[in-house]
Order: structure tokens, then C-alpha cells, then sequence
């Protein structure tokens, strides 16, 4: 029925506004357990697999080759590892243990369940990979990277939040484990945490108000990075095309214009987040809300198709999600950190800036600025590790 690329458009933006006005405004209990996320997907699937949206828009092109980019550079614009190590030390090493559960325990997971999956289920992993060790942005940019079909894409949002459900509790009640956590890691529960207290509060965490010239230079700098990262992408692939044997190639699918592209746009914004335009203020807010729109872009292209192996699916994502426990259980033990640190690293892993200052608050309210920290170092890697998961599990599939 909708076939006007601004109609498009509209409804889109429209329907990601919506569910975050009804959250926001009424704080309805409903979104504690399926936030605005599932629904910006799911409504968009729904009305275009009814014929009111189309499932094929030059919208749809746009923002996947410029929309993408474009959010990447911001989201990565304020990381900042040097403070997240200041504060969090050991607990940053902690948070990479979780990442390298999440790096390997999707191949063991999908050699489990991939008999009960289609051929191209791995890439649908990949995407929540991304999810996992980043977050949305990075589910987001690993999946268009991987070309991965938009049901499998709903099968990733799907898994992401159904397993949250399960494991925010975990990490949550997980403060009633403080003293016998502090004995099987060896640290001394007390000192721990007020040398957390104390680094926390010596954070900068002042913001300025958000003003037109700061939407102007970010807007100059993430068109900049995308069209430097689009140039080189397509180049750097048209190069190994040329240069490499087709048979190498089809044994490396996630090396790709388009995931080129994207390890270009990480690099640049990684490396513009150790210059002075960090300090831009905006970034993240604008970066996240182009986010939004693309994953109502997701659900848009997506077919009924393939939604009948979600029961293996999830099962293999709830597999995944306790080998990545295993190996923060493992990395609180050799870094000998304290409970709080080690639930707000694998929250920062698994639910990324939304979810990780929720647990850093339950626990220890003064932590909150340190969550958002080691959150936004999972922002950095997780582009590069989801694809690396991606590749890996190409791999088991091929066995």
C-alpha cells in the first residue's frame, strides 16, 4: 500500500518513535521484558509481509549503504578505553574473558544445533554475536556485513531477547553471592569495592548541552568516514578479487565490500575517538536513534521464511549464552575481581549500553558511569569479534 520512499520512511521513523514515547511516557511493565527493540522489528515484519510496506526500497538500499556507516562512526566516537582501564582495570580483562566465551562458545553452540538449522543459520549467530559482545549498533552493522536474510535477523533479535530475560536476573541476584564469590576469587570483597567507589568518583562526567554546530561537525565527520569507508571497501574487495584464487575466497564469506567497509568505518571511528572529537556531544543520542530506524529497515525486509527453526535456534543461543558465563567465571578467578565486576562485565558483553548500568545500579549505584565505560569498549570490538565468530562458525558448518 506504501510505496513512496518517504511514506516508507515515515512509518519507519514513526514506529521507533512510538514505542519510545509509550515507554517513556506510561512505563509500561510490559517493556521490562520486551523493550521498544522487538517491537520496532516485529511491527515493521508484520506490515510488510501484509503488503502495507514493502520488503524491496530504495530506502531500504540507503541506509544500508549510508545510514550504516554513518551511525557506526558516532556510536564509536566516544569510546574511551584509556578511562574504562583507569577505572575498571582487571575488571576490563574480565569483560574480554566474557567476549572470548562469546567468541567460542558460538561455534561449539552451532555445532550442537546446526543440523536443526538451515545452511545459512550461522549468519543469523553472527548478527547476535554482534549483539553479544557490542550491541544493537554492532548487531546491526555485523548482520549487513554478512548479508544475513531478515529472518534470520529476527531470529537473532528474537534470541537476544529472550535469553536476557534469563540472564539478567542471573547477573542481578548475583550481589547475594558477594562474600562467597570474594572467597572463590580470592580477593578481599571490601577493599575491592571501595577502590571501584573511589576511582568512580574520580571520573569526568560532565556533559555539555548538545548544540546546532556540534550536530554540524558530527554530521561532517560521519558522512566523511562513510564515504572514505565505502570508496575503500568496494576497492579493497575488487583488489582481493583480482588477486586471489575464487576457492580461497568462498572459504572466507564474511570478506565482503560491504564487511570491509565496515572494519574501515570501526578502525576510523576507533581512532577518532582518541582525538579531540570525542568531546563532540550528541554523538551516541544521534547514532542510536539512526540504529532504531535501521532495524525497523530490518524487520521490513524480512520474510515469514525460516521462523520455523526458531526452537533450535534459542536452544543454541542458551547454549552459547552459559559458555560465555563459564569463561567470565573463569576470568573473575584469574583476574580475582569482585562480583559486581564481574556481572557488569558480562552485562556490558550481553546487553551492552542499555543494560549494563542496570546492573551496575542494583549492585553498586556509584558504578553506573563505569558500566557505560566498559560497555562502550564492547562498541569497539565487537565488530571485529562478531565477524571473527561469524567466520568460525562458517567453518563448523563446513565440517
Amino acid at each position: 500500500m506504501i510505496q513512496n520512499p518517504a511514506g516508507v520512511l515515515t512509518v519507519l521513523s514513526g514506529i521507533a518513535a512510538l514505542f519510545f514515547y509509550l515507554e517513556r511516557h506510561y512505563e509500561w511493565r510490559l517493556f521490562n521484558y520486551c523493550p521498544p527493540l522487538l517491537f520496532i522489528y516485529v511491527i515493521p515484519f508484520v506490515l510488510s509481509n501484509s503488503g502495507v510496506l514493502p520488503t524491496d526500497s530504495p530506502v531500504y538500499d540507503g541506509m544500508r549503504r549510508y545510514g550504516l556507516p554513518f551511525f557506526l562512526t558516532l556510536l564509536l566516537l566516544g569510546v574511551d578505553v584509556r578511562s574504562a582501564l583507569k577505572v575498571m582495570g582487571r575488571g576490563v580483562l574480565v569483560m574480554l574473558m566474557g567476549t572470548l566465551g562469546v567468541v567460542l562458545g558460538g561455534p561449539i553452540a552451532y555445532f550442537i544445533v546446526q543440523k536443526f538449522l538451515s545452511e545459512d543459520a550461522w549468519k543469523g549467530y553472527g548478527a547476535l554475536a554482534g549483539s553479544w559482545i557490542g550491541g544493537t549498533g554492532n548487531m546491526a552493522a555485523v548482520s549487513e556485513a554478512l548479508e544475513t536474510p531478515g529472518e534470520l535477523f529476527g531470529l537473532a533479535v528474537l534470541a537476544d531477547n529472550m535469553v536476557y530475560l534469563v540472564w539478567l536476573p542471573i547477573l542481578l541476584g548475583s550481589r547475594n553471592w558477594a562474600e562467597k564469590f570474594a572467597r572463590f576469587t580470592g580477593v578481599s570483597h571490601k577493599d575491592r569495592v571501595r577502590e571501584l567507589e573511589q576511582a568512580a568518583a574520580e571520573m569526568d562526567t560532565a556533559r555539555n548541552d548538545v548544540a546546532m554546530r556540534h550536530v554540524i561537525y558530527l554530521g561532517f565527520l560521519g558522512f566523511l568516514v562513510t564515504w572514505i569507508s565505502v570508496v575503500g571497501g568496494t576497492a579493497i574487495a575488487d583488489w582481493l578479487e583480482r588477486s586471489l584464487p575464487a576457492s580461497v575466497l568462498e572459504n572466507f564469506p564474511v570478506v565482503s565490500a560491504t564487511s570491509l567497509m565496515v572494519i574501515l568505518v570501526t578502525t576510523f571511528g576507533i581512532a577518532l575517538s582518541y582525538t579531540p572529537a570525542k568531546r563532540i556531544p550528541g554523538s551516541h543520542n544521534i547514532a542510536m536513534a539512526v540504529v532504531y530506524v535501521f532495524v525497523a529497515i530490518m524487520g521490513a525486509r524480512a520474510s515469514v521464511e525460516g521462523f520455523g527453526q526458531a526452537v533450535p535456534f534459542l536452544l543454541g543461543a542458551f547454549v552459547w549464552i552459559f559458555i560465555h558465563g563459564a569463561f567470565c567465571l573463569l576470568g573473575a578467578r584469574l583476574f580475582r575481581v569482585d562480583v559486581h565486576t564481574a556481572a557488569i562485565a558480562s552485562a556490558a558483553n550481553i546487553g551492552g549500553a542499555a543494560s549494563a548500568p542496570v546492573v551496575a545500579g542494583y549492585h553498586n549505584e556509584k558504578l553506573v558511569p563505569v558500566s557505560i565505560l566498559m560497555a562502550l569498549i564492547g562498541y569497539a570490538v565487537g565488530n571485529y569479534a562478531a565477524l571473527l565468530t561469524a567466520q568460525l562458525m562458517f567453518f563448523v558448518g563446513k565440517l
